[in-house]
């Protein structure tokens, strides 16, 4: 235990050191190139254009995009376990989709605005409502396959949803806005938005990383679990509404962002031995690390305007996914 304890805190302060680099390099990047000392300078002072661009622009971009891919990042860990399968992250159950049509259809009716809770609660809802709809519809078995078709039917449902609308809004400004929201993007963002998305975002990421012992109990089979004193019922039903809270809460400032809580897990899992209580914090990191990177290349790509960072994420993912799925056949195939 005790090498295991070491390790693990040798693989959480790697990560966090190559944070702490990216972040400062993320502070750096931007038409205005600014120096470290600069940056410092902005962050403490706050006065002129320096400050401006540091405060108002930069900081909260970067506050957003290590949220949410904190929270991608321990979502996905934390259901891989749930559900004992590698292939389980929450664009798979549709939940950035469903967010997205909660966000999207408070954007079409024109109280966003009116409302700021709205967006993120909003969105919250949706993805709750598609977590738990392909929980339902995949069964007990809850097998790759099931979990697969389920969650693509929820996802084509809330695009679909999305879709339409888009075709019935008369307002272009909303379509627009909408269009932009599914394409996933830090871009714009300012610190209301980090206001309004952050402290449910904090508040999912903390219940979540209080969810190992019960996702280790359950490596054992779930009987085995519920004689440790696991309330499995009540583990599943506290993971899906954090999920849902943080995934929710990302979606309604960043868009529909996906394929990050698959990728994150398998960067560390060799590390922790496939342990899932110890997946959770190396994962959220990772997933931090992985997001604030992507941003980071959307920004430098020479492009005649800024790349969406959810388009970069999912040109990363599905080739990722694809992978797994064929290696996972062969590994996993008795489950399927």
């Amino acid at each position: 235990m005790k090498a295991g304890g070491s390790s693990d805190a040798a693989l959480s302060g790697a990560l966090t050191i190559a944070l702490l680099g990216a972040a400062v390099a993320s502070m750096m990047i931007g038409p205005a190139g600014l120096g470290p000392a600069e940056i410092l300078q902005g962050l403490l002072d706050g006065s002129g254009v320096q400050g401006l661009i540091i405060r108002e622009i930069r900081l909260p971009r970067l506050i957003l995009t290590l949220s949410v891919g904190f929270t991608l990042g321990l979502s996905g860990a934390v259901l891989q376990g749930l559900l004992r399968n590698p292939l389980a992250e929450p664009a798979v159950f549709g939940a950035p989709q469903a967010a997205a049509l909660g966000a999207a259809i408070l954007l079409y009716t024109g109280t966003a605005d009116a409302f700021s809770w709205g967006l993120p609660l909003a969105a919250m809802t949706g993805a709750m409502a598609s977590i738990a709809l392909v929980w339902l519809v995949a069964g007990r078995m809850r097998n790759l396959v099931s979990l697969l078709l389920a969650g693509l039917a929820v996802a084509s449902l809330a695009g679909a949803g999305t879709a339409l609308t888009i075709n019935l809004s008369p307002n272009p400004f909303a379509v627009m806005e909408i269009v932009f929201w599914l394409m996933g993007s830090f871009e714009d963002r300012s610190m209301r938005h980090v206001a309004i998305s952050v402290p449910f975002m904090v508040m999912a990421c903390l219940i979540l990383l209080r969810m190992g012992r019960g996702l280790r109990a359950l490596t054992l089979g779930e009987d085995v679990a519920v004689s440790l004193g696991i309330n499995l019922a009540a583990l599943r039903f506290i993971i899906v509404l954090a999920v849902a809270m943080g995934v929710g809460a990302g979606v309604a400032v960043s868009g529909a962002i996906s394929f990050v809580g698959l990728i994150a897990p398998h960067l560390v899992r060799s590390f922790v031995k496939g342990d899932p209580a110890r997946l959770l914090l190396p994962s959220a990191l990772s997933g931090a690390l992985l997001l604030l990177l992507s941003d980071m290349a959307v920004r430098l790509l020479p492009s005649a305007s800024e790349l969406k960072v959810g388009v970069l994420t999912v040109c990363l993912g599905v080739p990722f996914f694809l992978w797994l799925i064929a290696s996972g056949r062969m590994r996993f195939g008795a489950q399927t």
